[in-house]
């Protein structure tokens, strides 16, 4: 279940509490009483005991007159599936069961019950949950909420109270205040799907600390995401994952940045600190829309600017440099003493106009926000300052930030500025910090864009090849490939390795094939029971002679005898000893998160990597353009880019490398764990040099698997129509500039007629929500032919657009202007219908302008039944079953 129902718990017109109280302390009472307080619709207590509430009491459900919306539960753990069921069969759909203490028995109980009735159920063990609009407190809260439109939701029932005190003080309102406690029921993605879509909701704050459901946790996540800010704390940031791993990436790829990379890739945000977190929607709330990476800092004090630079060295931002032309116009406004650099100190004594003059000089860098730091001195009030700097600080786009420095003295002037909407901190280190957030936050929102396909284009792995590969090693019951296996398999998959040769036993043997080869060697003993070769004096490298081979081989041989007694040996492998002068050793792993499925990691490589620790996590698929940030995210990508006599490493070798371990993840589901260490990368590309491979028989990979749905390639079909070729596929990202170009060739009378107003211009924002799709709740199928100049081009799209119940699916189409008539509308439109009665859709349905008799005359023939519209005469509504 997602939203459905949910109106009835956060508006319901009729609400009970079953174990209202008077006693002054019980939770029973102090839910009576806060819901008793503000709530402005019909309210019942029910308690057998018939306390005096001052109201008429019932003693049981069915003594109450009407059924309530909402039920709010406080009743012992043994009585609440039954009354769950009760109140089902009496038309109840929504409870806040308040209860703690239920048993594992007692909760599938209660939620067997809510199924058979859709009756959604908050709790149990939860402190409830306020809608203040509404004077709807429905929890054992100390306080009430005030009314605002920041959503916060939380799985500790502790911290809602301590929130809720701190925002109070602060005067920070909220549209809603929810408390999930056990989420039997309602989850962090019901809640995201709900509040992403409420109109009163501009910012939504979540305290987290466990997800169920991934996959619907990323899908609701990336649509709220899309519409507004949704920022987290999620405690157990330390706790890394302590199993002992078999391989780096295991050891490396721990849960807590698992969850980071999937906020990342959510489009989301994540701080540190409940302050951060409210730090964090002031400024994403006022200052969204400003794009700047870099910061200028005008300041009227030395040691303030050194405190912003200063933060802003730890945080990775980048203070603008100067141009020459900018220090000119500077120093004909600002005294000679100022800093003529970044930090723009202007002197303490500056009067309100040199602020203004600053500020206009600076506000031309346009690639730039500006912090403003002002202490208060004797010389001009402050408050004079800031309604001087107003006019300029509240142009349009927003790029300013205020740090007033002090208290008494400056307050009349912070309040100017946050009346008039520019963010306002109190020292320039929370100014840079959540500037810091703000850039996190846009990079995020680019990954949010990013829906890759399932097989990059370009990339052509030999997937039978591998397949059988895998299960002839399953078949031998091995859980790690050999080395010559695992090479053997990123081969296929398109990553260059370097020539093997496996041998017995036999030292002889070793130095004939290094003969072979050529010299130097690297000489590696071969054993399924051993994967970390180094560990046991398993590798010699730089063997230049047959001599050095032969003593080596033997000497390999006692010493791992010696230290794995256990071990079955195969054998050596042997292979040539690569040099290359300005190489990288990287790493690129796999693995699979508990939660999450598969997960790709990328780091410095080499024998010291746990070490190092340098690395970051990705959820796939991945595209170029992910790829390249998942390398961004590491130190080591500073080396790649080159420095003094050492050229910037080949990218596009690292990117194919990345993206042939993302379809292996999607391609073969037995792939439980990658280990490509090290991958060596100069200026000419890259060639792993070492690989372990875990295969289980347990399928723990594949697409299925991924937290996001991979674009749908299966789906792609080529027909014949009029004598053409006709591809019908899934849009891509990639389709904006193309589906411009389509909607540029619809009259605008067809546009009318399908969106029921004419459009001049489509923004880049919304080409993006029509290509940039997530497939698991949305489908559009383009039908696209080759054109005149040799390109392809779209001459028809039909988008279906499921509700997160995947109850129903509203349908639009639209045909280009010049070719309707030939039954292109028809064969998309049982395109997605075929498609979403597959993906088990109940029903389809639209609106339809009751002038546009083409339409009609369409839905008509495919089955559709067609009913006037209930709000609007010129308006018919369609619907179609889709299951029997």
């Amino acid at each position: 279940m997602s939203i459905r129902n949910l109106e009835f718990l956060f508006a319901p017109r009729r609400v009970a509490v079953f174990g209202a109280s008077d006693r002054p302390h019980s939770v029973g009472g102090t839910v009576w009483r806060n819901l008793s307080r503000g709530f402005q619709g019909e309210l019942f207590a029910v308690n057998p005991r018939q306390p005096d509430l001052g109201v008429p009491v019932a003693r049981d459900l069915a003594d109450l007159p009407v059924a309530p919306d909402l039920a709010v539960i406080c009743t012992p753990p043994a009585t609440v599936p039954g009354l769950i069921a009760r109140l089902g069969e009496r038309g109840t759909r929504a409870a806040v069961v308040v209860t703690a203490g239920l048993d594992a028995a007692h909760k599938q109980a209660m939620l067997d019950a809510a199924r058979r009735h859709t009756l959604r159920i908050l709790g149990s063990n939860c402190i409830g949950m306020l809608v203040p609009h509404l004077g709807l407190n429905a929890s054992f809260a100390h306080a009430d909420a005030q009314p605002g439109n920041i959503a916060f939701v939380s799985q500790s029932g502790a911290l809602v109270t301590a929130v809720l005190d701190w925002a109070n003080d602060r005067g920070i309102g909220f549209s809603h205040f929810v408390s999930l406690g056990e989420h039997a029921d309602v989850d962090f993605g019901d809640m995201l799907d709900y509040l992403g879509s409420d109109a009163r909701t501009r910012a939504i704050l979540m305290y987290v600390e466990s997800v169920t459901a991934p996959r619907k946790f990323m899908s609701a996540a990336r649509a709220a995401a899309r519409n507004k800010p949704v920022i987290l704390v999620k405690a157990g940031r330390s706790a890394q994952g302590s199993r002992a791993a078999a391989s780096h990436t295991g050891a490396l790829a721990g849960s807590d940045d698992v969850f980071d990379a999937a906020i990342s890739r959510a489009g989301m945000l994540r701080v540190n600190t409940l302050h951060q977190l409210f730090l964090a929607v002031e400024l994403l709330a006022r200052f969204r829309d400003n794009r700047s990476e870099r910061l200028l800092v005008l300041t009227n004090g030395g040691g303030a600017g050194v405190m912003a630079a200063d933060a802003a060295a730890h945080m990775g931002v980048e203070l603008a440099s100067l141009s020459p032309d900018t220090v000119a116009r500077l120093d004909a406004v600002l005294p000679g003493n100022w800093s003529r650099a970044n930090p723009v100190d202007i002197i303490g004594d500056a009067p309100a106009q040199r602020y203004v003059d600053a500020l206009r000089i600076l506000r031309e860098d346009r690639d730039s926000a500006i912090l403003f730091i002002q202490a208060p001195t004797a010389i001009v009030p402050s408050d004079t300052i800031a309604e001087a700097l107003l006019p300029l600080a509240t142009e349009r786009p927003p790029r300013v930030l205020g740090c007033w420095l002090g208290h008494g003295a400056v307050a009349a002037a912070r309040a100017r500025f946050r009346a008039a909407g520019i963010p306002d901190y109190p020292t320039p280190e929370e100014a840079v910090r959540a500037f810091s957030f703000l850039r996190q936050y846009h990079r995020h929102q680019a990954e949010l864009m990013e829906t890759p396909p399932a097989l990059p284009e370009g990339l052509a792995p030999d997937l039978d090849g591998i397949r059988q590969l895998v299960r002839e090693a399953l078949a031998a019951g091995s859980e790690w490939l050999t080395e010559p296996q695992a090479k053997e398999l990123l081969r296929r998959a398109g990553v260059p390795v370097t020539p093997l040769r496996s041998v017995p036993a036999d030292p002889q043997a070793a130095v004939a094939a290094a003969d072979a080869l050529g010299y130097p060697v690297v000489l590696k003993i071969l054993s399924t029971d051993i994967t970390h070769k180094s560990d046991v004096g398993g590798v010699r490298l730089n063997l230049h002679d047959a001599q050095e081979v032969l003593e080596a081989a033997r000497a390999m041989l006692e010493r791992v005898a010696q230290r794995r007694p256990d071990a079955r040996i195969e054998g050596f492998t042997v292979q040539p000893m690569v040099r290359r002068r300005h190489a990288h050793e990287l790493i690129i792993g796999a693995s699979i998160d508990p939660l999450f499925g598969p997960v790709i990691l990328f780091g410095q490589g080499g024998t010291a990597v746990e070490v190092l620790a340098d690395r970051a996590l990705a959820l796939p698929p991945l595209n170029v353009a992910l790829a390249e940030s998942l390398i961004e995210r590491t130190r080591v990508a500073r080396l790649l880019r080159g420095y003094r006599d050492v050229p910037p490493a080949h990218r596009p070798s690292i990117h194919a490398a990345l993206l042939a371990v993302s379809q292996l993840l999607a391609d073969v589901p037995e792939i439980a764990e990658i280990d490509i260490n090290p991958l060596v990368v100069d200026a000419d590309g890259a060639v792993a040099l070492d690989a372990r491979v875990r295969i289980s028989a347990e399928r723990p990979a594949g697409a299925a698997r991924f937290a996001i749905r991979p674009y749908p390639q299966e789906l792609v079909e080529t027909l014949d129509w009029h004598g053409q070729t006709l591809t019908v596929r899934p849009i891509r990202p990639e389709d904006e500039a193309q589906h411009l170009a389509f909607l540029e060739r619809v009259d605008p009378e067809d546009i009318r007629l399908r969106i029921f107003y004419s459009r001049r211009s489509i923004e880049h924002s919304e080409l993006a929500r029509l290509t940039q799709i997530d497939y698991d709740r949305e489908m559009a199928f383009i039908a696209t032919r080759v054109g005149p100049d040799g390109t392809p081009e779209t001459i028809g799209v039909v988008r279906g657009i499921c509700d997160p119940d995947n109850d129903t699916a509203e349908y639009g189409i639209l045909v280009r202007s010049d070719l309707k008539g030939m039954g292109l509308g028809r064969l998309l439109m049982e395109r997605l219908i075929r498609y979403l009665r597959g993906h088990g859709t109940r029903r389809i349905v639209g609106t339809v302008l009751r002038e546009n008799k083409g339409m009609l005359g369409l839905v008509e023939r495919l089955g559709f039944a067609i009913t006037p519209h209930p709000e609007d005469p010129d308006l018919r509504h369609v619907e179609l079953p889709l299951q029997r």
